[in-house]
């Protein structure tokens, strides 16, 4: 269970445990998602994919499929090719083209959509399709003949290199040099890839799970050449996403060019296993990491070279050295990023994208470093523990990393643990722990939001923002609940839909942070017009006085020495009707023309390691413990604990399960989840839910979290951080480190599995 930060004032639902408010919506399935979405007379679309990873397609044999009763049109790149653009990337600059020209960067690659009247028509006549290609031998991954190395410039991310590393590595009196990797692993959200496109007199409407309207409304229309203002964009729910919904795909403008073209609203449901092949995915990582230590524990240099495998055409990579370079104290610090080229999709964002596989291979090298000096892994982190970001000398906005060990190693029973590796057990199983550092920066992003308050004290927030099954809902009413002095019931949440005020793009734990402070703003000027119309009146209880004083608490309007005035009386002062406001707010450290950015789709974003005042990052300890069965080999995990802080906790409720989900999805990173890929063709094997393997219920035995109360008054103005990422960070290393202790073997390779203890 999670521990209450306390951080709300009395009376207040701010950091008090909160009840979806979508809760009830989406249990008895009155919530709509974009599938859902009603539209009249629908057509229903089924994608064409590559049988092979690199090539040409020579020629299509459409007849038979044609020749399907109720086949309403069958796009290629020879029948529609010109009609659209390739999307354009948050990140990497190009990527693989698909009916745009007859080229197969990839297996699954989209060269085709059948259009029908029903699904099951659909999909019969894309099954009848014949592809006559021209095929080359595809390169599937590192070290394949034909996959192209590349030194990634700097640019969107950096490098560093701090005094002299190499120098240090060859003189110092401990070295730790460790080679890790971190597979292909893909997203599997309950809710598939789905599109649905109408047009009605020449606008666009778009009913597509997305963690960024107008981001999609911006590239679609930059893709189809009209307007922006011509498209409108409707997600109100997300059955899923961590990044997988987070950047516009081919298969949004193909289906928009169907519908135009059958003159009916066309309904895209893609399959599970094209969702591997038709969407990003985290890409394969390869690290070679290097520390220098003084004997007593006091780290001289750290080295972390990465590679990350990427498409032929794309630059993509996540470059998590931004991460790992300022994560201890260190005076040699050298960093590098390559990136490989091979026939692949192009990846994208997964939970925690740097950070997942980055930290990795820091934190186990962490644990080697002090099985070999002898040191308790806590107190070698503690030795190294600083509040001065080592790559620029900027102090952290806060940084209660120890703390976090501190209690949650009081709450593992870290103190009962034997170091000898192979020394503690239980009948047949071998039982380890470890414990391993999280990190993630705190960003905060541009965003707008309007709020209207009836004289009857209920609140209507407009927000284009996105739930990904976060409570984004319930955090949205809790804000303005807190601001107005209401009950969160007394407040109506709109968003998910481009036609409302821009938010940013749902993603790098940003969300709550951004559109808590538009609310917050928009909601204070409400409250600044209510007070100057209540102290300027030539009657009524609060006349004369500072309307810098008063509060909205309790559905009242107060001033300190305890005269109020009901809310209902104190709007009616304005208006009969709603009081309205649109605030925009834009974070300190972005341009003023960051909200001009936002309206054309692209997400202007604070990030808390590149901000020039202070390095801002959550910070958090992981600890698990393993058992391994003597004999089989088998790896379990009976429990975890997690300890965070991660600034002012809006609703502990929701805020409990994004840890414990990310902690979760770490166990499944460090022993369960990868994309098998055939070396041969280039194509994945376990593209389905039955063998790609995800934490189920029997694997997760007991996870808890406690969250550290942090006050960070840096970070930004409601001292809020993000904490949707942060759960899954460093849990692979604590497993790994776990198993090490168990069984005296390193792994170094993800995900651990029963041949690799053998």
């Amino acid at each position: 269970m999670a521990e209450d930060p306390k951080t709300a004032t009395a009376g207040s639902p701010f950091g008090k445990p909160q009840v979806r408010i979508d809760g009830r919506a989406k249990v008895t399935g009155r919530a709509l998602y974009p599938s859902d979405e009603p539209v009249g007379n629908p057509a229903y679309a089924f994608l064409l994919t590559s049988a092979i990873a690199r090539g040409r397609i020579r020629r299509f044999d459409l007849g038979e499929a044609r020749a399907v009763e109720g086949v309403l049109d069958i796009l290629t790149h020879e029948t529609a090719g010109g009609e659209a653009k390739p999307p354009e990337m948050q990140s990497g600059g190009k990527t693989t083209t698909t009916l745009e020209s007859d080229r197969v960067w990839h297996d699954g690659q989209i060269i085709g959509v059948v259009v029908a009247n029903s699904y099951e028509i659909a999909r019969e006549a894309a099954f009848r399709v014949r592809v006559h290609y021209e095929k080359e031998a595809p390169s599937a991954s590192f070290g394949s003949p034909g996959a192209e190395e590349e030194v990634r410039e700097p640019g969107e991310h950096k490098d560093y290199r701090v005094g002299n590393a190499d120098a240090e590595l060859a003189s110092a009196e401990v070295t730790v040099d460790g080679w890790y990797g971190t597979p292909t692993q893909h997203h599997n959200p309950i809710e598939l890839f789905t599109t649905t496109c109408a047009w009605e007199n020449g606008k666009l409407t778009i009913w597509e799970p997305s963690q960024f309207v107008y981001g999609l409304r911006g590239n679609v229309a930059g893709q189809l050449g009209i307007d922006p203002e011509d498209v409108r964009v409707v997600s109100r729910f997300v059955g899923g996403a961590f990044g997988s919904k987070g950047g516009a795909t081919a298969r949004t403008a193909w289906i928009a060019v169907a519908a135009r073209r059958v003159n009916r609203p066309v309904k895209l449901v893609a399959t599970r296993d094209q969702g591997f092949t038709i969407v990003t995915y985290r890409a394969e990582t390869r690290h070679h990491l290097q520390l220098a230590a003084t004997r007593d524990g006091r780290l001289t240099a750290l080295r972390h070279e990465g590679w990350e495998l990427t498409s032929r055409p794309s630059d993509y990579n996540v470059s998590g050295t931004e991460t790992t370079a300022r994560m201890y104290a260190c005076p040699n610090i050298l960093t590098k990023v390559n990136i490989v080229h091979a026939d692949r999709n192009t990846p994208g964002f997964m939970r925690a994208p740097p950070d997942t596989p980055y930290m990795f291979p820091l934190e186990c090298a962490m644990d080697e470093l002090a099985a070999r000096l002898g040191i308790d892994p806590i107190e070698l982190r503690r030795i190294n523990d600083t509040q001065t970001d080592p790559t620029n000398g900027q102090t952290f906005s806060s940084r209660h990393l120890m703390d976090c060990f501190d209690r949650g190693a009081e709450r593992f029973g870290w103190s009962r643990r034997d170091p000898r590796p192979g020394s503690m057990s239980n009948g047949d199983w071998l039982v380890g722990l470890g414990c391993a550092s999280a990190a993630y920066p705190s960003n905060i992003a541009a965003t707008a939001a309007r709020v209207s308050l009836r004289p009857d004290g209920h609140a209507r927030v407009q927000i284009a923002a996105h739930d990904i099954g976060t409570g984004a809902y319930t955090v949205v009413a809790i804000m303005a609940a807190d601001q107005l002095g209401l009950a969160p019931e007394q407040v109506t949440v709109e968003m998910g839909d481009s036609s409302l005020p821009p938010a940013s793009l749902a993603a790098g734990s940003s969300h709550t942070a951004t559109i808590t402070h538009a609310v917050a703003k928009a909601c204070g000027e409400l409250r600044d017009r209510i007070a100057r119309a209540a102290t300027t009146s030539n009657n009524g209880p609060l006349a004369g006085r500072d309307p810098a004083t008063l509060v909205l608490s309790a559905g009242r309007l107060t001033a300190p020495d305890g005269a109020a005035e009901p809310l209902v009386d104190a709007v009616k002062r304005l208006t009969p009707g709603a009081l309205e406001v649109y605030a925009e707010n834009i974070p300190k450290g972005l341009s003023p023309e960051a909200m001009e950015t936002l309206y054309k789709g692209k997400p202007p974003m604070s990030r808390g390691q590149n901000r020039e005042d202070v390095t801002a990052y959550a910070f958090g300890a992981q600890f698990v413990e393993v058992r391994v069965h003597s004999r089989t080999r088998e790896i379990r995990v009976p429990r975890m604990v997690g300890a965070f802080a991660s600034g002012r906790i809006v609703n502990p409720l929701t805020a409990h399960s994004q840890y414990m989900g990310g902690m979760i999805w770490g166990l499944g990173a460090a022993l369960l989840e990868k994309t098998e890929i055939d070396p041969r063709h280039a194509r994945y094997v376990n593209d389905n839910i039955s063998e790609y393997h995800i934490p189920v219920n029997a694997d997760v035995r007991r996870v808890e979290v406690i969250m550290i109360p942090e006050t960070d008054r840096d970070v930004n103005p409601l001292g809020v951080k993000g904490i949707g990422e942060i759960g899954i960070v460093g849990v692979n290393a604590a497993i790994a480190n776990a198993v090490f202790h168990a069984t005296g073997k390193r792994i170094r390779q993800l995900p651990i599995r029963i041949e690799d203890l053998l």
